[in-house]
C-alpha cells in the first residue's frame, strides 16, 4: 500500500468523501464541492445519506455502486469530530472497507489539521490485515491511496506541512506493522535466536547499530535472570543492543520484554491461558519496531539504545524450580516463587546494564507483564509507572497523541514488602497470595535502575486484542511504538 497527497485533477476507482455530524435534529454535514462532484456521477448524496440514516459519526460508513467504469463506488466516510482520534479510526475501519481496491482518493481528508491528517494515515496503515499463514489470505490493502488536501487552507498552513505529516503518519503505521508482524509470527518459528536475527537484519537495513549476546556471553557477562528464564527451553536466550544516534549525546535507552513464548515454566499456565502467549514478545517488538523508525522520523539530539531481552519460558528438564535463587546483572538477587512471574527477571538484568554500564539518562520498559494490569485497566490502556513525574506525563501525552493509552498507577513504596525473601534481596512474586499485582512487578524492577529517572510501561491488555476493533486486529496489535516514537520526536522529556 502507498499512501500520497493527491495531485490537482486526481481520481481513483474508489472515491472516499467525508460526512460530519450535523446540528442536533439536523442532516449530517458534506461539504458542497463533495456533493457536486457525487451528483455529477449521478448520485444525490444527501438522499442517499438519509435513506442510510447515516450520521456521520466516527467510522459510519455508506458504500454506493456506480454505474461507470470510474470510479465504480463512493464511500461516504463518517468523520465524527475530525480530531486525530476520530480520524485515526475512522480511516482504519475504511481501509478495511478498501482491501482490495488499486487507485483511492480521499476527499474527506481535505479540511483536516496536520495532526488529524498524519493520524488519518496511521489508521490506514493500521487497517493493513494481520499476517497469517492459512491457505487464504484476506483481501490485500488498496494499492494507493491519494489524499487530497483543501487549496485553500489556513495561512501558515503548506503543502510542505501536509507532505511531513504524511511521512510521519507513514512511519508510525510501518512501525506498528513491524511490531505486528513480530507478534503474529507463529512460536515454532519465533525462537530467541530468530527473533534476534529479526533485530540485526531490521537494524541493518534502518542504518542502527547493533550486538547480540550470545548463550555463552550472557552467562559470562553475568545476565543471570535471562539465563534462569531460558534455562528450560533447547532454544538458548539472547540480548540485543541497537543504537542510534550521536554517543555525545543524552542516552535514553528503551527496554522490552521478549519472551518468544510463556508456557509459564514449571508454574505452569492453564491451557486456556496459552494460544496468545506467542504475543508475549511484544514489548521486546515495539522497542525494535520504534527504533528502525527513528531515521525515517529524524529524531536528532538523543543518542537512543534499544535493548531487547529475549528467552522461551519452557518446563524442561534443566528449567528454572521455584526456590531458585537468581543473580542478576549487577549481582542483585532474587528468590523464584513463580516461574511464571519470569518477564521481571529477564527485564531486571537489562535494567540494570542500561543504568550501570551504559549510563542511561532515562529508561523507559515495555513489557506485557502481568494479568493484574488488564485485570484493571482492560484492553486499552497500558498501566504506566515512573520514577519522575515529568516523565510520567510525558509518555501520557504521547499516548493521547498517538491513540496509545496509558494510565498512570502508583508506585506505592508499601507493597514491596509483599516481595520479601529470607533468601535473596527479593522474591519475584508475593508469596502471601493475590495482591496488587502489578505494582508490585513494578515495584521490582524499580530495585534495578537506582535513581536514573524510568517509566515502565505493562501493555499485556493492549498489546493483544480478543477481536478485529476499529484501529485494532485481534491478536498482537503492535501497541508502543507509535507512543515511543512521539516521545522521541518530543525530546524525550523526562
Amino acid at each position: 500500500m502507498r499512501v500520497e497527497l493527491a495531485e490537482p485533477g486526481a481520481t481513483g476507482s474508489v472515491v472516499v468523501v467525508g460526512v460530519w455530524p450535523g446540528e442536533p435534529d439536523a442532516a449530517p454535514r458534506i461539504r458542497e464541492r463533495d456533493a457536486a462532484l457525487v451528483a455529477g456521477l449521478g448520485v444525490d448524496l444527501g438522499r442517499r445519506l438519509a435513506r442510510a440514516r447515516a450520521t456521520g459519526a466516527r467510522g459510519d460508513m455508506t458504500w454506493i455502486d456506480l454505474e461507470g467504469d470510474e470510479p465504480v463506488a463512493v464511500l461516504a466516510l463518517g468523520m465524527g469530530s475530525a480530531g486525530p482520534t476520530d480520524a485515526r479510526r475512522a480511516a482504519a475501519l475504511a481501509g478495511r472497507r478498501l482491501r482490495g481496491q488499486g487507485q483511492v482518493l480521499v476527499r474527506a481528508t481535505a479540511e483536516l489539521d496536520t495532526a488529524a491528517l498524519q493520524a488519518f494515515v496511521e489508521g490506514l496503515h493500521l487497517a493493513v490485515p494481520a499476517p497469517t499463514w492459512a491457505r487464504t489470505s484476506p483481501s490485500a490493502p488498496a494499492e494507493v491511496i491519494r489524499l487530497e488536501r483543501d487549496p485553500d487552507r489556513a495561512p501558515g498552513h503548506t503543502a510542505a506541512d501536509d507532505a511531513a505529516a504524511v511521512a510521519r503518519g507513514a512511519a508510525h503505521g510501518r512501525a506498528t506493522l513491524l511490531a505486528r508482524r513480530l507478534a503474529h509470527t507463529p512460536p515454532q518459528l519465533k525462537g530467541p535466536d530468530w527473533l534476534a536475527q529479526q533485530a540485526v537484519r531490521v537494524a541493518g537495513e534502518a542504518g542502527l547499530r547493533a550486538r547480540t549476546w550470545q548463550p555463552e556471553q550472557l552467562a559470562a557477562d553475568g545476565f543471570g535472570g535471562i539465563v534462569a528464564v531460558g534455562a528450560g527451553s533447547d532454544r538458548p536466550p539472547r540480548l540485543v543492543q541497537l543504537d542510534w544516534g550521536d554517543p555525545g549525546q543524552r542516552r535514553v535507552v528503551l527496554v522490552g520484554k521478549g519472551i518468544t513464548f510463556d508456557s509459564g515454566g514449571l508454574s505452569l499456565k492453564p491451557a486456556d491461558s496459552q494460544p496468545l502467549m506467542k504475543t508475549d514478545m511484544s514489548g521486546a517488538a515495539a522497542v525494535l519496531a520504534t527504533m528502525a523508525a527513528l531515521p525515517a522520523v529524524g529524531v536528532t539530539g538523543l543518542h537512543v539504545t534499544g535493548l531487547l531481552a529475549i528467552a522461551e519460558n519452557l518446563p524442561g528438564a534443566a528449567a528454572t524450580r521455584p526456590g531458585d535463587v537468581v543473580v542478576h546483572h549487577g549481582g542483585g538477587t532474587s528468590e523464584v516463587v513463580n516461574t511464571d512471574a519470569e518477564g521481571r527477571l529477564v527485564l531486571a538484568d537489562a535494567l540494570d546494564y542500561a543504568v550501570r554500564d551504559l549510563a542511561a539518562d532515562v529508561v523507559v520498559d515495555l513489557a506485557t507483564l502481568t494479568g493484574a494490569a488488564t485485570l484493571a485497566l482492560g484492553r486499552r490502556h497500558a498501566a504506566l509507572y515512573a520514577t519522575a513525574p515529568a516523565l510520567g506525563r510525558a509518555l501520557e501525552a504521547a499516548g493521547a497523541a498517538a491513540g496509545e493509552l496509558a494510565w498512570p498507577m502508583p508506585l506505592h513504596a508499601a507493597y514491596a514488602d509483599l516481595l520479601h525473601s529470607e533468601v535473596a534481596d527479593m522474591a519475584n512474586a508475593e508469596l502471601s497470595g493475590p495482591g496488587p499485582g502489578s505494582i508490585t512487578a513494578a515495584l521490582f524492577l524499580r530495585r534495578f535502575v537506582a535513581d536514573t529517572p524510568w517509566a515502565h510501561l505493562d501493555i499485556a491488555g493492549p498489546a493483544r486484542s480478543e477481536a478485529d476493533r476499529d484501529d485494532l486486529p485481534k491478536g498482537g496489535t503492535g501497541f508502543g511504538a507509535r507512543l515511543l516514537l512521539r516521545w522521541l520526536e518530543a525530546g524525550a522529556p523526562a
